[in-house]
């Protein structure tokens, strides 16, 4: 195994698989290094999954920038990934006279960061936009849109493989040092070499950045908690529906649709310390119930299939004591190590404008020849529930896998299991053939089909049951004989 680069980017998330992207457009020998065994198993696979307009941030500031340029862009960048997107617009609600007068000091920041087509509506309007949306008035954002952050960091990934970069699962880095001009990356289960090294490690970036001679930065932990709607809500609403920002700023409990017909309520807000928590809990489920409940009808616990949490991966400017904004830096004291930290949301929105400004980092040192033979475009599995009848007989006739249906409640053939299964990444877990065609996330959360994907891994890959892993090491499907 060649473990020696010219780049190394430690961290598989949406922000580093998009370094590795815009790194393989140049004759570099790019490698990432990810904990988990997939990409999007961190800050980036447990969100909302939307394109922000910018309106909720701060104006003249990095995360502003980032925003607006990665919006700006992303219709493009969506057909060039082929990954599912709608620029649908959000509501910003709101009740009484002092959540008018938030809205409207949004709106005049909003209008002076330049988001395009801002517009405070009243009742009525709102009810023609969103006839089951609850609200006195509201702030319209058409720019926002929604994405599958699954789909989108994958797809970031595989164009990164396609043009050169390697992908190494399962590497935990546990030191870095440097000396004859390289750096000499440790990690669980080997040693790999760059001149280049780019810290990507969302929430542990504040580790990694002390390894690599950024120290100082402290981790300010905020979890949210979700729940997960079933598709027969997602006819009854269109865009999101966030609330007024509290006195704090903050924007509580919002409703989320999803490019897949699903609604998310939430996240809730809650302060955890320097930890990490995925762990979601009945009273909160309360508290998303409630408050989702005031804006959307159809946030009751009849249709909620499934919750999870997010951990944001906020940092505290050591100068202020306050949030860090987005920190992309080099220093002379750590000669080619380029350091990331603070990227907590929209940070799926700015994916891409921060992966350009690690390489302009790169390029102010050395120069970047572009490759002749890079390609910006990939071509995800073909979703069978999607097509039309005519295509869908066209498929199974030219193969026959597309007759079977692994998953009843999205309608997931065969095909498209096996497809995910020899993805180019080489993940091999029941998750990543889950996120990858969405086996798994219907109504009876893999009830019927989750032995089928296990099957299946076994049989393409050659693999024994015991073998089999949901999602990470020690979480086996089997560990002995069924029935």
């Amino acid at each position: 195994m060649n473990t020696n680069f010219d780049v190394i980017v430690i961290g598989g998330g949406v922000v580093g698989s998009a370094a590795a992207r815009e790194l393989s457009r140049y004759n570099l020998r790019v490698a990432v290094l990810e904990k988990e065994l997939d990409v999007c198993n961190g800050v980036s696979g447990h969100n909302t999954g939307l394109l922000h307009s910018g309106i909720l941030n701060e104006g003249n500031t990095l995360r502003m920038e980032c925003c607006l340029e990665g919006n700006a862009e992303f219709d493009q960048v969506a057909r060039e990934l082929d990954v599912p997107f709608k620029r649908c617009g959000k509501l910003i609600v709101g009740f009484g006279e002092e959540e008018r007068a938030r809205l409207e000091t949004l709106y005049q920041r909003g209008i002076e960061s330049g988001i395009p087509g801002l517009q405070m509506i009243d009742a009525a309007r709102v009810q023609e936009l969103e006839p089951n949306a609850h609200a006195d008035f509201a702030l319209y954002v058409p720019s926002a849109g929604i994405l599958d952050p699954f789909l989108y960091t994958i797809a970031l990934a595989e164009n990164a493989v396609m043009n050169g970069a390697r992908y190494y699962f399962n590497q935990e880095v546990t030191g870095i040092e440097r000396a004859d001009g390289l750096y000499r990356i440790t990690t669980v289960h080997g040693v790999f070499t760059a001149r280049w090294v780019v810290n990507c490690a969302g929430l542990y970036a504040f580790r990694i950045a002390e390894m690599l001679g950024f120290p100082g930065y402290q981790p300010k932990r905020v979890k949210g908690q979700y729940a997960i709607l079933d598709k027969k809500t997602g006819k009854y609403l269109g865009m999101p529906l966030y609330p007024a920002p509290n006195e704090y700023g903050a924007c509580d409990v919002h409703v989320t649709p999803t490019v897949d017909g699903n609604v998310l309520v939430g996240p809730t807000i809650e302060q955890i310390g320097d930890g990490i928590d995925y762990s979601v809990t009945q009273d909160m489920l309360q508290v998303l119930v409630r408050q989702g409940g005031k804006m959307f009808d159809y946030a009751k616990r009849d249709y909620y299939i499934r919750n999870y949490a997010g951990v944001f991966p906020t940092i505290l400017d050591p100068r202020t004591g306050k949030d860090l904004d987005y920190t992309i830096e080099t220093k002379p004291e750590a000669p080619n190590a380029v350091n990331t930290v603070g990227l907590n949301s929209p940070g799926l929105t700015c994916a891409l404008p921060i992966a350009r400004r690690i390489v302009k980092k790169i390029q102010e040192t050395e120069p970047l020849i572009p490759k002749e033979t890079f390609r910006p475009t990939r071509k995800g599995i073909v979703r069978f529930a999607e097509q039309t009848k005519e295509t869908q007989d066209a498929l199974i006739r030219s193969n026959p896998d597309y007759g079977e249906i692994f998953c009843r409640c999205e309608c997931v053939t065969r095909a498209e299991i096996k497809e995910a299964v020899h993805n180019i990444l080489g993940v091999e877990t029941v998750s990543g053939i889950k996120y990858r065609t969405r086996a798994t996330m219907g109504r009876c959360q893999g009830g019927y089909c989750e032995t089928r994907i296990t099957a299946a891994i076994q049989e393409e890959l050659g693999r024994k049951k015991e073998e089999v892993l949901l999602n990470q090491i020690g979480a086996y499907m089997f560990t002995g004989d069924v029935k």
